[in-house]
């Protein structure tokens, strides 16, 4: 069994899986790993199923002890691991000896890091998931950001002796500081003008140090409205963007609100919204407009990539 101890937490870490899905019409978001595709691979490497729990840190990952080893791996943005004094590979299985320390520094490119361990983390299942729901209190380690002298376990029986895992390069995603990422326009499309559309798809929008993972403010060319913003409130999805009376775009992510009464003018697809975990303040996100028939497709290439990997 590994067991790992918190030597200094990192700006925000906390126990993330993939969320907990059935409960916003009871006033519950899915919280879950802001990058799915880091923290599927996380899991992949270390042979685990690809909902176990993981560490998901954000901008500066810490330091941590192994009282117990065991075998681990590391997949997301570059924080300059090293396991005591030796340098350690992203997207590959790693193995650590009782008393070795993983040190994780400030994000080179990216901004959130995954560390997965053989087995997953134990922590109890609050509506069938492990998730840390941060506004909430609940989930995770005691519904909280990791602190100094946690210290967090395997599963028991869940260890395995597999050979160790290495990703493809071709697997390997870049993490740029401008991105482009696609969306269906809607559900409240007939709130804008023709103007206030193109604007939203022909120009860069910032992303402000109001970004958090309920979702991002982002700023830049004011999107025109017909009227005011208000309407009556409605479910919010995860990648919704609503705009706000001034005609700024707040994009909406795993701890959004369920339900909420600004107009919608798209929805980032399935496909894209990990990206969005690995943006940071001063990224620049540009949207493009896609069809349903395309944000499928993109996902079944997507899904068909996970499923690879479990394969091999």
């Amino acid at each position: 069994m590994t067991k790992l101890r918190v030597l200094q937490p990192g700006m925000l870490t906390s126990v993330q899986d993939r969320g907990r899905f059935g409960y916003q019409d009871q006033g519950v978001p899915p919280a879950g790993a802001m990058d799915e595709y880091a923290l599927r691979a996380a899991n992949a490497l270390c042979g685990n199923s690809i909902d176990e729990g993981v560490l998901e840190f954000t901008m500066v990952g810490g330091s941590y002890e192994f009282v117990e080893g065991g075998g681990f791996a590391l997949a997301g943005a570059d924080m300059g691991a090293r396991l005591n004094d030796h340098g350690l590979p992203l997207w590959q299985q790693c193995k650590a000896e009782a008393g070795e320390r993983l040190t994780l520094g400030w994000a080179k490119r990216g901004c959130r890091l995954y560390l997965g361990i053989t087995g997953g983390i134990d922590v109890p299942l609050v509506l069938g998931s492990r998730s840390t729901y941060l506004l909430g209190k609940f989930g995770g380690l005691h519904g909280r950001m990791l602190a100094t002298g946690d210290e967090l376990y395997s599963q028991l029986g869940q260890e395995k002796e597999e050979a160790l895992g290495v990703f493809s390069p071709d697997w390997i995603p870049s993490y740029e500081s401008s991105l482009t990422v696609r969306v269906i326009l809607g559900p409240q499309q007939g709130c804008f003008t023709e103007k206030g559309i193109a604007t939203f798809l022909e120009n860069e929008y910032a992303i402000t140090s109001q970004a958090d993972r309920m979702g991002y403010r982002l700023e830049g060319q004011p999107i025109q409205i017909k009227g005011i913003a208000d309407i009556l409130t409605d479910g919010v999805p995860a990648g919704a963007v609503q705009v706000q009376s001034e005609g700024q775009p707040l994009l909406l992510l795993a701890d959004r609100q369920t339900t909420g009464g600004y107009a919608k003018i798209a929805c980032v697809i399935g496909a894209d919204l990990w990206r969005l975990g690995q943006a940071k303040p001063g990224d620049l996100i540009h949207f493009q407009a896609v069809n349903l028939v395309e944000a499928q497709a993109a996902w079944r290439d997507l899904s068909e990539l996970w499923n690879r990997w479990v394969r091999s």
